[in-house]
């Protein structure tokens, strides 16, 4: 009965949970990697493509490095704090050794060789002015209110635009007063401080859109999460926002003086159609603009707001599909219930003209509306009142392009790339809080995550993420608190046969029969006729080759091939039509070691399970911290209609202290090995109080599975029991 559990339980969850094809571990892929000592916090990534430097912000220090090679150091500054004001932000109830310290949160190109550096400075943010040349802060220390927040630990974000900078951030010490503003010696401007127009928000990311719908005006968007105004719980429900505000935007003359005029929120639906699983917490944003496309993609990251078992999805926006709603959705009022109680409502009544929170475009100056200024007191006391759109951004397909389980995702870039098909594929890099990159692609209206690398050792949450897609070279740089990682976009020469190219589904790769090398195609710059290559994974045009010995490169790998089709991504067991030989591979069935348990209490039992297809002489063995442990079924063989076995193991176990555990599955056709590692995790709270919070949280995302968490427990019993 457990085998047929297990099926039908893997293969639910492969649809809710693809699995990275191939894992890189850390010491598996040259890295490059960027630190110096004594300095942490690592944050801010600002790329000049020009020069070929990435500069780096970190704590109390900047750093220029090679952007081709970041171990390579070129400039540094250090710009630390005075010992008094250390002792006054200690005496504000501050840490004097971390919190009273000098965090870099604004790093922005200002002119050719300037850039506008700002630090929380002790609570007292501070900007400056870097020249490029010298290296060196040019001493300006203008007041940082507003640009940057005071605590390192609050949310923020920034953009420099045509010499101004429009910030998202706390205003006071307390971080009780939000503001999206701009910093402008002509025509400064900040958001009400008001409720309705921010509250208790979470700042993502923002940047500018330049007009592409004719509108005559360039837009700032910024992306957030707050509490929601239009929801009634018993708890604050937390809501994803994109607002926007126009960038020829002066404020009011009288009403809404050096305030926004054009600033409007909407929210952004990121759910599962199928179920009632909706993921409300932004984690960061992507605005993807690229060859081929039509029009600007917002990309964003989310989790679910009781997100204690893991759960992160990924949703894109058409830009056209924001703008309507900002420029034909309804709007929101408030409504006052029963005395006291104050109600968001749908607003159905007339509309002033010009459209409240429009840009002055060139429909408002034929009527003479030649700026926010002119506009009637009408429109902007209205705007003031409803700043909250009523309709909401639907994602494209009106669904996720990505919903992972036990992984909680922190940041996301996306490059588009040709494929040799000729078609344009977005490729999605979201990194994880435990350190990890996964590279996405969709194909077929599926998720095919290409493969899964490790860039931090330490298993640190990865803060930034950034894109370097310059012609025949292009990394990911990955920012942490302990330092900078550069990765390529490709491993494609660690694919050491032709089939294995082609199965990657990695439209970076294809295989050149010349070379007998699986090679990057932004790489290459001779023909492409020759190159093999199928974003299917059809191998029929690989030429004929030995079978490779087993392992090829990377902890963990597997075919995403199902048996009534070469080229499905859905189920997890391997093909039985690759080749005479395919008999004697040795094949992982999902979900692999590294997707198991990860994180436990001290002594609290957990299980661990491996299985895989192969010859008829395949086994497995157990290593715990390179010994062998006793398992709980040591190997339950069953044989396929195809003639090959299919093995299972389980281990029960429970331990003080964190631990490497490997399978390995060996026969005499070769040997593969999956590796986790356990963590233990120190808390105060018993393990039943644990369970019994993540029991409720598993009823709340994945109530569906119910009928398929009995035959777990079943499973559970019976290993507990030791009846096999």
């Amino acid at each position: 009965m457990l085998l047929p559990a297990l099926a039908m339980l893997l293969g639910t969850a492969a649809a809710f949970a693809p699995t990275p094809r191939i894992t890189w571990e850390h010491r598996e892929v040259q890295l490059v990697q960027f630190h110096e000592p004594g300095v942490f916090n690592y944050s801010i990534l600002l790329l000049s493509e020009d020069r070929d430097t990435l500069y780096v912000g970190a704590r109390e220090a900047v750093f220029a490095v090679n952007a081709l090679n970041i171990s390579e150091k070129q400039h540094e500054v250090h710009w630390k704090v005075s010992e008094d004001k250390k002792a006054k932000c200690a005496e504000k109830g501050k840490s004097k050794q971390t919190e009273c310290l000098n965090y870099v949160r604004v790093l922005q190109p200002f002119s050719a060789g300037v850039l506008y550096v700002c630090g929380t400075n002790a609570f007292q943010p501070t900007c400056d002015h870097l020249n490029l040349t010298s290296f060196k802060f040019l001493g300006r220390n203008e007041d940082g209110k507003g640009r940057c927040p005071f605590d390192p630990a609050q949310s923020y974000t920034s953009v420099m635009v045509d010499g101004d900078l429009y910030s998202g951030t706390s205003y006071n010490f307390l971080g009780s007063e939000p503001i999206i503003s701009r910093i402008s010696s002509h025509s400064p401007l900040r958001t009400e401080y008001a409720i309705p127009w921010l509250n208790e928000p979470s700042f993502v990311f923002a940047d500018v859109i330049r007009d592409s719908l004719d509108s005559g005006d360039d837009r700032v968007y910024f992306f957030f999460t707050e509490v929601s105004v239009e929801y009634e719980f018993v708890f604050k429900l937390m809501i994803p926002r994109v607002a926007r505000v126009c960038k020829g935007d002066l404020g009011g003359l009288r009403t809404l003086q050096k305030k926004w005029t054009s600033f409007l929120k909407a929210r952004l639906i990121c759910a599962r159609p199928d179920s009632s699983l909706v993921f409300n917490v932004l984690q960061d944003v992507f605005i993807l603009q690229a060859r081929g496309l039509k029009e600007p993609v917002f990309y964003g990251v989310f989790t679910p707001q009781l997100n204690n078992i893991g759960l992160s999805a990924v949703c894109s926006y058409n830009l056209s599909t924001v703008e309507g709603v900002f420029s034909r959705g309804k709007y929101m009022q408030s409504a006052t219930v029963e005395q006291s109680h104050t109600k968001w409502v749908r607003y159905n009544g007339a509309v002033p003209t010009p459209r409240p929170g429009a840009c002055i475009n060139r429909a408002a100056r034929a009527a003479n509306f030649s700026s926010s200024l002119n506009l009637p007191d009408k429109t902007l006391q209205f705007v003031k009142d409803h700043p909250l759109m009523d309709d909401s951004v639907t994602p494209i397909d009106s669904k996720p392009r990505l919903i992972k389980s036990g992984v909680n995702y922190t940041q996301i870039v996306v490059d588009r790339t040709q494929a040799l098909d000729g078609a344009f594929y977005d490729v999605m890099f979201v990194s994880t809080d435990r350190g990890a990159l996964h590279k996405a692609v969709s194909l077929n209206g599926d998720v095919h995550i290409i493969e899964e690398t490790q860039l931090f050792q330490d298993l640190e949450p990865v803060q930034t993420l950034l894109l370097s897609s310059k012609k025949g070279r292009k990394f990911v740089y990955a920012g942490s608190n302990s330092g900078v990682v550069q990765a390529p976009v490709a491993y494609c020469r660690n694919h050491i046969t032709c089939q294995d190219c082609v199965l990657t589904r990695d439209p970076y790769c294809a295989w050149s029969p010349t070379e007998a090398a699986c090679v990057a195609l932004h790489e290459t710059d001779g023909p492409r006729r020759a190159l093999i290559q199928d974003m299917s994974g059809d191998v029929s045009t690989c030429p004929a080759s030995a079978p490779m010995p087993f392992p090829p490169r990377g902890s963990s790998s597997l075919s995403c091939l199902g048996p009534d089709s070469s080229s499905s991504p859905r189920s997890p067991w391997p093909a039985s039509g690759l080749g005479p030989d395919s008999s004697l591979r040795v094949t992982f069935l999902p979900p692999l070691l590294s997707d198991q348990v990860q994180h436990v209490c001290a002594l609290g039992t957990f299980h661990l399970f491996c299985q895989a297809t192969g010859p008829a002489d395949i086994r497995i063995v157990w290593e715990k911290n390179g010994r062998e442990p006793e398992p709980c079924i040591p190997v339950q063989t069953l044989t396929l209609s195809d003639g090959r076995s299919h093995v299972l193991s389980w281990l029960r176990d429970a331990i003080q202290e964190s631990t490497q555990y490997r399978c390995s599955v060996i026969s005499s056709a070769g040997s593969r090995t999956s590796t986790v590692w356990v963590s233990v995790v120190r808390q105060e709270t018993t393990q039943q109080e644990k369970w019994s919070r993540e029991l409720a949280a598993w009823k709340v995302v994945a109530g569906e599975h119910d009928r398929m968490l009995q035959g777990w427990r079943k499973a559970w019993e019976n290993c507990h029991e030791d009846t096999f």
